[in-house]
């Protein structure tokens, strides 16, 4: 499945001809889909190894910072993460950096592997807690590190304001546009955060949780990895059940404007992923149309 013009095709033979160049002690392991993203494409080697490769040559930095910072970031926090264990350079068979990660057995959270939503919402404010708290060990909100989900909602009024116009056309029939788009604007008025800049995930969407026993056990992908002011880290939230978001909410003690904030960049990306991938990826749309909705129903019983 191709989502952009400049992607590179990947499929199985191209990971393993990979791997017998470069990892020969696994290239006789079993090799199988494990998922496709907006950036990568996933197969799972053996039992206990993740292949990550990127489908774009601008979405192979999120690899390298993978490679770079998780091994300093993994001890400093509550839960398991990714564990790089290879660094693929670009070769005959793919031009792009590539990765291998240890595999982190778990379940997608959702609905039949949540016991209690609540305490998963409070399990992931645990794990925003400390990753907000941990020493940025001398990175800085540069290069890589400088994705817009850190920054101010102010410049991605240029994408965001359009996508919205495209929800109107493609989704006005059954979303609250007017609305959506009311929330938007009156974001824009808000003050800008006013704290430290800390380090971020970028993108804790339930495809990036594993739970285990009902409860969260993993926090995988940390391609959108940035450091700079924590508000959209929470967009993603609205992704999960009601009882989840309150209990996220309380335990991080989030004010009405840092909420009214996150909630804008939760409406802003899911807009703008239902216009980008309309007619690529309806999986990750019903996603955001998903997304949209919750906004919604918060609103009204708000």
């Amino acid at each position: 499945m191709t989502l952009h013009e400049d992607e590179i095709p990947v499929d199985e033979g191209v990971v393993r001809a990979l791997l017998v160049d470069q990892c020969p002690e696994w290239a006789a392991l079993p090799l199988t889909p494990a998922g496709a993203g907006t950036d990568n494409t996933m197969y799972r080697l053996g039992s206990d190894l993740l292949v990550r490769v990127p489908r774009t040559a601008d979405k192979a930095g999120s690899l390298r910072k993978e490679q770079q910072w998780l091994p300093r970031l993994a001890p400093l926090l509550p839960y398991a993460v990714p564990e790089p264990l290879h660094a693929g350079t670009p070769a005959a068979a793919f031009p792009l950096p590539w990765s291998v990660l240890r595999w982190i057995h778990g379940d997608e959270v959702r609905p039949d592997t949540v016991q209690d939503w609540a305490t998963l919402g409070t399990d992931l404010a645990t794990f925003v807690r400390r990753l907000h708290a941990t020493d940025l060990l001398g990175a800085t909100r540069t290069g890589t590190l400088s994705g817009y989900r850190g920054g101010s909602l102010h410049p991605c009024d240029s994408w965001i304001a359009p996508a919205l116009d495209d929800c109107r056309s493609r989704i006005g029939d059954e979303i609250d546009v007017d609305t959506l788009q009311r929330l938007w604007r009156a974001a824009l008025t808000l003050p800008e955060p006013a704290g430290p800049h800390v380090w971020l995930h970028g993108d804790l969407k339930p495809t990036n949780l594993l739970a285990r026993d009902g409860r969260l056990h993993a926090v995988i992908d940390f391609g959108g990895l940035a450091v700079g002011s924590p508000d959209a880290e929470h967009a993603p939230i609205w992704d999960l059940p009601p009882p989840a978001r309150h209990a996220y909410r309380e335990a991080l003690g989030l004010d009405d404007v840092t909420w009214a904030r996150a909630r804008a960049w939760a409406l802003g990306v899911a807009a703008s992923g239902v216009s980008y991938y309309w007619d690529t990826f309806p999986a990750f749309v019903a996603e955001c149309r998903h997304r949209l909705r919750a906004i919604l129903a918060d609103t009204q019983a708000g």
